[in-house]
């Protein structure tokens, strides 16, 4: 579940990105975050194929629910990472100028 949700996070962002010309909310970090965590666990999910065999297409509702939390939170960690990085650089002036009107 933690593979399919963050390449589902990563295509998404990939498709906002390419549709967008103008690269104001610079999205390149979030796509870079998403899809090396897709090949983190695309990686992950190959060893531990070769580890359990047939046995790894029928994990238990637990280790499922465990491993959607996991990939949620993940998903979520790179979405404030990229706000907090997005809030630093300001490429809008938005926050700047809030600031100097206070």
């Amino acid at each position: 579940m933690t593979l399919l949700i963050t390449v589902f996070a990563a295509v998404i962002v990939t498709v906002l990105w390419y549709i967008r010309k103008d690269d104001n909310m610079k999205l390149g970090i979030l796509i870079f975050m998403y899809w090396g965590a897709s090949i983190m666990w695309l990686v992950d999910a190959l060893f531990e194929y070769a580890e359990l065999g047939a046995a790894y297409f029928s994990p238990a509702l637990e280790d499922m629910v465990n491993d959607s939390f996991l990939g949620l939170s993940v998903v979520v960690l790179g979405l404030v990472i990229w706000l907090v990085r997005l809030l630093i650089l300001d490429p809008r002036g938005s926050v700047r100028e809030a600031l100097k009107k206070n």
